[in-house]
């Protein structure tokens, strides 16, 4: 859960906070970047969720290579338009806790 709560949180963050020059620069049929994904980049995705604003919906994906380490985070409108509104490198998988069953002493 806490692996969930953070990847979406750090999503939408970036999101949020993404330049709209980027995203227009970054923009192309759903098809065509997840293809490019793919077999460049050897990605593939990891969750995604709805995200709504401004009156509409759309979905926001994370996309991940364990092999290269990169990651990309994409908004796909209700068009069939998708963005890309973050890439990076290094990406790491968070460690979730471990509950210990019992009785707490």
């Amino acid at each position: 859960m806490f692996k969930r709560l953070l990847g979406i949180a750090l999503a939408f963050g970036m999101a949020a906070t993404a330049p709209p020059a980027f995203a227009q620069q970054s923009c192309a049929l759903r098809d065509q970047l997840i293809s490019t994904l793919q077999d460049n980049y050897s990605e593939e995705l990891a969750f995604g969720g709805l995200q709504k604003s401004r009156g509409s919906q759309s979905v926001m994906e994370v996309w991940t290579s364990e092999e290269t380490g990169s990651y990309t985070v994409l908004v796909t409108r209700p068009n069939g338009i998708s963005c890309i509104v973050a890439v990076g490198t290094d990406f790491f998988q968070a460690i979730p806790k471990i509950k210990v069953e019992g009785i707490p002493s």
